[in-house]
């Protein structure tokens, strides 16, 4: 969970995010070819999203669904009536010269979602953060410079058309953010949703989410806003973090030295540190909006509009609250928990199967990520389903074998070795009628050791107990051999 800082009193950061999202259709959005991450450059193409004469566009309905969803899941008024405009975009990436948007009449707009964060001492804040605005688009294709040149640092530069075309949703939040850790937490919660509705993948490292950043910075108390600076296409969470509060502190240190902020767009170089200039920033009227003539206006009806409402899931944040009112669950095990959709479900199969949930919890967010992590797996690549890790922790808690024990035989379980099968032969002994010989005899063969204890060297039990858990197998029930130990070490 994030903690909460800020800038310097004496300024306040007004920050706010554009967010790409690209939809996991498997076509794109006005044509049928593959959305396909990783093909050949330039296969998958065709007459529209190439741009040739003559071909007409046709909306992809599943775009119109995933984008509603998303709308609908960030508490957004869906649109009855919305449609499709032309901006005028000319860069080699975008053969038809113009990209198909939504501009003045969006498919969702006026919602918000919740971050949740932590004060210094420890303490949960949630804050809202409005979304201005949801619309549907298509992306461009994909520059490659290459070679080199003394002034311009390429000689040349490929294009790749397979990704334009392929259909996005940008979601414009309200400046309501004041940090890097705020923007970075919305970031993340954005794309958790995402994931969770099922319309995208969120991969930053394929470029399925990409956040552009518009900042500035104001003295508190200040009412207008300062001149806003963009930064374009955050690729990390950790980027949009450090870009942001670089940018603060160069905001700050020009104004305190009477130096104009320029409203421009620059870039985050990673290796550097720092934001660079990139251009001048455009406004709305330099892509010169119309209409698109070649499709027609888009109307949900309220009977498709409540089926789309009623095919959500829950969301995270509301699994959170959930795991907290009614599990007693900490916030970090909420957090671990909601962080994916598949883990937040084998959790809650766990828990339907019998499992006591802060001991299901502990082993997930504990035993069972430290495993997959390690190994680089996803929870649903395990063995162990939810069922025998209830069972597990059920024998735990019975006594029928020790905590350790389980971990010990972690692996075979996780590899899908039942429960029966596992501990087979290893049960605890829990019953003080087997364990009281085992002592006796322990005690018989050390009197050195009885002696050490009974002139006062307490923490000589320790080496009975050891004794009576290696002649056991570690198969004796530690706290019970605590309790009869001492007993007899003390004559009673």
């Amino acid at each position: 969970m994030t903690v909460a800082t800020t800038v310097k009193t004496e300024y306040e950061a007004i920050i706010g995010l554009e967010t790409h999202c690209q939809l996991s259709t498997n076509t794109k959005i006005f044509s049928n070819s593959s959305t396909a991450f990783g093909a050949d450059p330039n296969t998958n193409i065709d007459p529209i999203c190439m741009g040739l004469p003559g071909v007409l566009p046709v909306l992809n309905e599943k775009v119109l669904e995933y984008a509603v969803k998303a709308g609908l899941a960030l508490n957004c008024q869906i649109a009855k009536y919305s449609k499709f405009d032309r901006k005028q975009y000319f860069y080699p990436d975008l053969p038809k010269n113009y990209q198909i948007s939504q501009y003045d009449l969006p498919i969702a707009e006026h919602g918000w979602l919740e971050i949740e964060l932590v004060d210094a001492d420890g303490n949960p804040i949630r804050k809202r953060i409005g979304i201005t605005r949801l619309h549907m688009e298509e992306d461009a294709g994909k520059l490659v410079h290459a070679g080199s040149d003394r002034l311009s640092g390429s000689a040349y530069s490929l294009v790749d058309y397979n990704r334009a075309g392929v259909p996005l949703v940008e979601i414009v939040s309200e400046p309501d953010l004041r940090s890097g850790q705020e923007a970075a937490e919305y970031a993340q919660e954005l794309r958790r949703i995402m994931r969770y509705l099922g319309v995208s993948d969120g991969n930053m490292q394929e470029g399925s989410l990409r956040c552009d950043v518009n900042i500035s910075v104001r003295p508190v108390g200040q009412k207008e806003f300062g001149t806003k600076v963009e930064i374009k296409n955050m690729n990390s969470f950790s980027a949009i973090q450090k870009a942001i509060e670089y940018e603060i502190e160069r905001q700050i240190a020009a104004v305190e030295a009477g130096e104009r902020i320029v409203q421009e767009t620059r870039l985050w170089e990673e290796g550097a540190q720092r934001t660079v200039s990139m251009r001048t920033k455009e406004g709305s009227s330099d892509y010169r909006y119309f209409p698109e003539p070649d499709l027609a206006p888009i109307e949900v009806s309220g009977e498709q509009l409540e089926k789309w409402r009623s095919e959500l899931p829950e969301l995270p944040a509301q699994k959170r609250h959930r795991y907290e009112s009614e599990l007693g669950l900490s916030a970090y095990d909420t957090r671990v928990l909601t962080e994916e959709h598949s883990t937040s479900e084998y959790f809650e199969a766990t828990v339907a199967t019998g499992g006591n949930p802060k001991q299901a919890a502990n082993w997930i967010t504990q035993d069972i990520a430290a495993y997959l992590n390690k190994q680089k797996l996803n929870i649903t690549d395990i063995g162990l389903t939810p069922a025998n890790l209830a069972k597990t922790i059920s024998l735990i808690e019975k006594g029928t074998i020790s905590n350790k024990k389980a971990k010990d035989k972690l692996v075979d379980l996780l590899n899908g070795e039942s429960p029966d099968d596992a501990f087979k032969g290893a049960e605890q002994i829990s019953d003080a009628s087997v364990l009281e010989p085992i002592i006796d005899e322990i005690i018989a063969a050390n009197p050195s050791e009885l002696e050490k204890y009974r002139n006062g060297k307490t923490k000589v039990k320790g080496f009975f107990v050891g004794q009576v858990l290696k002649k056991t197998g570690g198969r004796a029930d530690p706290k019970l051999t605590n309790q009869l130990v001492e007993k007899k070490l003390n004559g009673e």
